[in-house]
């Protein structure tokens, strides 16, 4: 039998350097407010909120993160258009490393955080 679930990506870890700077960064990027959490696991983390109770989302964590973009993407949603999102991204001190690609589900663009992990910005 072939295993076909719902999702397949069912959460995100983000390693970051400086959780504080990194909370700062994604909040600008994506207009949002991440929410600290300290009573879970070992570290803080900051989680990424959905609208939804059962929203598949992530968050950042303490960490190593690979380096110059050479780890896993992360594809995360656009709060408006690529384009303003991509602004805010080089803005905030990330690197815009793609111009858009479309694909049937809409359009993304690689960039790389200030910690060096491989984001993609995703428009449906």
């Amino acid at each position: 039998m072939t295993f076909v679930p719902d999702n397949f990506t069912v959460w995100m870890e983000i390693p970051v350097t400086d959780l504080d700077k990194a909370i700062s960064f994604y909040n600008d990027v994506f207009k949002t407010e991440l929410k600290l959490v300290t009573d879970m696991g070992p570290n803080h983390i900051a989680m990424f909120t959905t609208n939804k109770q059962d929203g598949i989302a992530g968050h950042l964590y303490p960490g190593k993160p690979a380096g110059d973009g050479s780890g896993p993407t992360v594809h995360i949603a656009c709060p408006d258009t690529l384009e303003e999102t991509m602004e805010r991204f080089a803005k905030a001190g990330g690197e815009v490393v793609s111009d858009p690609i479309a694909i049937p589900a809409g359009r993304f663009a690689y960039c790389i955080d200030p910690d060096g992990n491989s984001i993609g910005l995703f428009a449906a």
